[in-house]
């Protein structure tokens, strides 16, 4: 064979063996995924870096993982829980940090990383830059929209603030509320800055809105979030969205105090109202207590001034109606004067009344003749003597009338009640009413019996009121009833 054929025929073999002087055996991946991983965390013990966070993700866990990166490459990067928990902003795509940590290996990829024990933002640039970002999202969401601006009560009776307990925030705002109008303050502590502050004073917020007032404590009409000024390092908690969004959602009308004049926070946006300063904040909240006297007193003298301006006025209007009324000779003299036309003409209307009467009776007289009298009375007896007497019609209209008389009488005497106990009947009676069945006699229970010559008292039983059978008596035989030939007509008796 040739050498060249020998040579493909050593390197082409199927299996591998070993040769004389070989002292490198071969490794498995992960002895050398090992052996890459010591090597690397030797060489690099602990490193800064700076770059441009990417990929940011938030795991279940807790953990953050996310890729660090410049111009030119890409190192991917894991922070523990433990970390996490205690940084001091929310890292995002696209925020320039600076990552202090170890490289290390992951061996399941085949990759380098960095776990990364501190994260900070590499200078104020990039605060800022997080901050503008941070602001346009929330804003896209209208959380800093003017429509959900809530007004703030004009006299609060109570204020709630949440700031550090400890901190001349605090004094400031009670020694302004005690000089301008003193009213009651809650007061909810919290830490303003470091680990840990964003999540305590979204706690308080949220704690207010969340109050409704029926327990001891009373339901704060307004809410305070003061602060002292700082860098807006010092300041970043107020710009946490956890805070912005319990600030915005907070359903009691709240102002933000945080830093002095020239500082501005997300707080101070979503927030009702703004103040420059936690003093200024003092002094929104509640009015002055004098000017609110001195404004009632200004008030009273002027409701005073106006009750008896109008009274004058009306006074005055008053009189002068009464100058342009009439007097009471001016009402009265017409009609003073129409009564003495009126008297005047009630005499000559009578004297003229009595003229017409005497003519009347002048020519009535006149027409009074003796001749004419006698001829009435002639007249009149002639009528007279012409009516007779006739006795059989008389007789007639007696005998109806008896007739009639008669029939009403019988009619009569047939209805009074106590004619059938002449014939041995009894008639029940129970308070003064008739019984006319076993069961209002059972309801009565006492009964009173009346026959015909006096009355018995009863008392009613179950057993005497069960029917039983009649005995049968023989009664003599009843005798024809008569027939009274009254005129021309008869008439029998229901009762003889």
């Amino acid at each position: 064979m040739s050498p060249e054929f020998d040579a493909y025929d050593s390197s082409g073999r199927l299996l591998a063996e070993e040769r004389a002087g070989d002292n490198a055996p071969p490794l498995s991946v992960s002895e050398l995924s090992g052996l890459l991983k010591r090597t690397v965390e030797d060489r690099f013990g602990h490193v800064r870096l700076r770059g441009e966070i990417s990929g940011f993700k938030r795991a279940a866990s807790g953990h953050l993982y996310l890729a660090l990166k410049d111009e030119n490459a890409v190192l991917d990067g894991v922070m523990w829980k433990g970390g996490a928990q205690r940084l001091a902003f929310s890292p995002q795509d696209g925020v320039e940090v600076i990552a202090t940590g170890k490289l290390t290996t992951y061996p399941g990829r085949s990759k380098y990383q960095i776990v990364i024990e501190k994260m900070e933002l590499a200078g104020e640039g990039a605060l800022m830059a997080l901050l503008e970002k941070l602001k346009a999202k929330l804003a896209g969401e209208g959380l800093f929209a003017a429509e959900r601006k809530k007004p703030l009560p004009f006299l609060p009776r109570t204020i709630g603030v949440v700031t550090s307990p400890t901190g001349a925030v605090i004094r400031d705002i009670l020694h302004r509320l005690a000089d301008r109008c003193p009213t009651n303050v809650l007061v909810w502590p919290v830490l303003v800055q470091g680990q840990g502050a964003a999540e305590q004073v979204a706690r308080a917020v949220r704690g207010f809105s969340a109050m409704d007032g029926s327990g001891p404590v009373p339901r704060p009409d307004l809410v305070i979030v003061a602060r002292g000024g700082g860098s807006i390092e010092d300041l970043w908690s107020f710009n946490e969205e956890i805070v912005v969004r319990a600030v915005a959602d907070c359903t009691i009308p709240i102002i933000s105090a945080v830093g002095h004049e020239t500082d501005t926070t997300l707080c101070d946006y979503a927030a009702d109202r703004r103040a420059p300063t936690p003093t200024a904040a003092a002094e929104m909240a509640v009015p002055v207590r004098a000017e609110l006297l001195a404004g009632l007193s200004e008030m009273g003298l002027r409701a005073g001034r106006a009750v008896r301006r109008g009274a004058g006025q009306a006074r005055e209007r008053l009189e002068m109606q009464v100058r342009l009324m009439p007097t009471p000779d001016t009402l009265l003299a017409p009609q003073r004067q129409r009564l003495d036309q009126l008297s005047d003409g009630l005499v000559s209307g009578l004297r003229h009344r009595l003229a017409d009467a005497r003519a009347h009776l002048g020519q009535a007289g006149g027409a009074l003749r003796p001749a004419l009298l006698l001829q009435y009375v002639v007249r009149a007896g002639e009528r007279l003597d012409r009516l007779q007497l006739r006795p059989d019609y008389l007789q007639r209209a007696l005998s109806e009338r008896a007739v009639a008389f008669d029939r009403v009488s019988r009619h009569f005497a047939s209805l009074d009640p106590d004619r059938p106990l002449q014939k041995g009947y009894a008639r029940v009676m129970a308070q003064g009413r008739l019984v006319q069945s076993v069961a209002a006699a059972q309801a009565a229970g006492a009964v009173m019996l009346h026959f015909k010559d006096g009355t018995v008292d009863a008392t009613i039983g179950d057993a005497a009121l069960e029917p039983k059978a009649a005995p049968v008596l023989s009664s003599p035989p009843r005798p024809a009833r008569k027939a009274r030939e009254v005129g021309d007509k008869q008439q029998q008796d229901l009762f003889s």
